[in-house]
């Protein structure tokens, strides 16, 4: 078995190839491309039992690689994307994980593309299906915020959106908290950031706190209306307030 690797993060790659190996038992022989210049150059000289693919390259997106050399392999697509993209991906009946992935999670898009493509039910992508994708990937991305940049004394980062789970303002700055409940420093007040943000996915609970839905594990009753928020990657539970609690619930629902 050979799988090609379409990754522009190193980190994002040593999971696949670990969870791969993992999966099947064994270290898979595979190849590794950033770009769609290098992928380019692998699918044609190569022919692959499966392929993993991110959508951001570095160079580009892989929609225009697949666009541009039609693979008959079955392709996973491991990406942040979300939204738009997840429905575009279901209505045409192609795997799809949402970063961040669990192993639970990539076992079953592997398990569900071998049983298809073992019974000969999978359908390769082809230039209508992929024109729809690029139509649903350019709507998601209008005028959202994909990341901050982050001064440290170690220099500066880079902070994926996809990757917060609470915001809170701290004077003329503010504190966002990652999954991994490492805090960043981000030099805009509140409202600014909140603007930003895809508001489908991103909620001002309070007038200090902005929390995303992706990273909500429980909501518990309070007083006087108020729901406590368990956020991934938070010691200390948000709380929204009193106005903010209906409009709250009924975007958790929207």
């Amino acid at each position: 078995m050979k799988i090609l690797i379409l990754e522009d993060e190193v980190p994002a790659y040593k999971k696949l190839t670990s969870y791969l190996n993992d999966y099947f038992n064994t270290e898979i022989q595979h190849d590794w491309a950033r770009s769609i210049k290098d992928g380019r150059t692998m699918l044609s000289q190569n022919s692959y039992d499966f392929i993993l693919s991110d959508i951001q390259l570095l160079d580009g997106i892989s929609f225009d690689l697949f666009d541009e050399i039609q693979s008959e392999a079955p392709i996973i697509f491991c990406s942040a994307h979300d939204e738009y993209l997840f429905k575009a991906f279901n209505t045409n009946g192609i795997a799809y994980i949402l970063k961040p992935y669990t192993k639970s999670e990539f076992n079953k898009a592997i398990e569900k593309y071998e049983s298809l493509f073992k019974k000969g039910d999978y359908n390769n992508l082809d230039t209508k299906i992929i024109t729809e994708l690029k139509s649903a990937l350019k709507e998601e991305n209008t005028n959202y915020k994909k990341r901050f940049v982050i001064k440290k004394t170690s220099g500066i980062q880079l902070l994926n959106v996809s990757e917060i789970t609470l915001v809170e303002a701290s004077g003329d700055f503010c504190i966002a908290t990652d999954a991994q409940g490492k805090r960043h420093t981000i030099s805009q007040n509140l409202s600014s950031i909140f603007k930003q943000l895809n508001p489908n996915k991103f909620f001002k609970i309070n007038r200090s706190e902005i929390v995303s839905i992706d990273y909500i594990e429980n909501i518990e009753n309070h007083f006087k209306n108020r729901l406590l928020i368990s956020v991934t990657g938070c010691k200390e539970k948000p709380m929204t307030s009193s106005s903010t609690t209906s409009e709250f619930r009924k975007w958790l629902e929207s």
